[in-house]
């Protein structure tokens, strides 16, 4: 069984090489290229740290919402479908934290540098 080192510090190695070893070699379009690898890259690395923890977090706020258990795909069926029936709606105890914090998780992953998220996690 192979422990270390985990995939996120061997994409942090990397990055970091591309960062500071290609990328300072590189002229024209190729720069241009080589920050969109990079960001791709970055990407990846905090999806693999961020997702389980949110995804753990997203299914038991919705199943606490719903008052039903199940796998996420499931549970936020479940939760369009009952928001599109009118079940469910911004007046819904917890609705609205739920869709916040599952909006936040998902910029952390996605847009951890947009001036919103920043401005609201602040807020936190």
């Amino acid at each position: 069984m192979q422990d270390n080192p985990p995939p996120e510090q061997i994409l942090d190695i990397a990055i970091a090489h591309l960062r500071d070893n290609v990328l300072p070699t590189l002229s024209g379009r190729a720069v241009f290229d080589m920050r969109v690898t990079i960001s791709a890259l970055e990407l990846v690395c905090r999806s693999i740290v961020l997702t389980p923890g949110s995804d753990a977090a997203e299914r038991q706020r919705l199943s606490e919402l719903l008052g039903q258990d199940g796998d996420l795909e499931t549970l936020n069926r479940a939760l369009c479908d009952r928001i599109a029936s009118g079940a469910l709606d911004l007046q819904t105890p917890g609705l609205a934290a739920h869709l916040r914090a599952t909006a936040l998780e998902k910029l952390a992953v996605d847009q951890p540098n947009y001036s919103a998220y920043r401005r609201a996690r602040q807020s936190q």
